[in-house]
């Protein structure tokens, strides 16, 4: 073995292992989230990038929204992993304030064609306005449509 094989190879070995350390980083660091509010509800936005529906569960429990995502890498033909940095196992949580009286049932969770998993919960004011008024669903206002893919929300 060459001097430059032998550098090339540990070179290479030290690649994989900086991503793979990138990889468990990311495992134990939350996702990006926002928590928007309007009069009819809140929004919760997770950065989930490289996930697809099936790969995320939702789950809404006393004033708190958590996202698991167990995503896939996908092969590429002809081409060989160098540096496996993105983490399969990403977690990310949300916290409702205090005050907020929710219906987490009427809630709908979308994935966007680039990773935006969008979470609407609608006020419990809100559902009952929509009840009494008998106008629009709360998943009828979802924002679903061409490039977005609903995901249940378990409480």
């Amino acid at each position: 073995m060459s001097l430059a094989s032998l550098a090339d190879a540990v070179g290479a070995a030290l690649y994989r292992q900086i991503g793979r350390a990138n990889g468990r980083v990311q495992r134990h660091r939350p996702l990006a989230v926002d928590v928007l509010e309007n009069e009819t509800g809140y929004l919760v936005v997770f950065d989930a990038p490289g996930a697809g529906p099936d790969d995320i569960q939702v789950r809404y429990l006393e004033g708190t929204v958590t996202v698991k995502i167990d995503r896939f890498r996908q092969f590429h033909d002809g081409y060989e992993m160098r540096f496996p940095g993105r983490g399969m196992e990403l977690e990310g949580e949300a916290e409702l304030p205090g005050d907020a009286l929710v219906e987490p049932d009427a809630g709908t969770a979308t994935l966007s064609e680039s990773g935006a998993l969008r979470i609407e919960i609608p006020k419990r004011s809100a559902v009952d306005d929509v009840e009494i008024e008998d106008g629009p669903t709360p998943e009828d206002a979802s924002g679903t449509g061409p490039g977005t893919d609903e995901i249940a929300i378990d409480d």
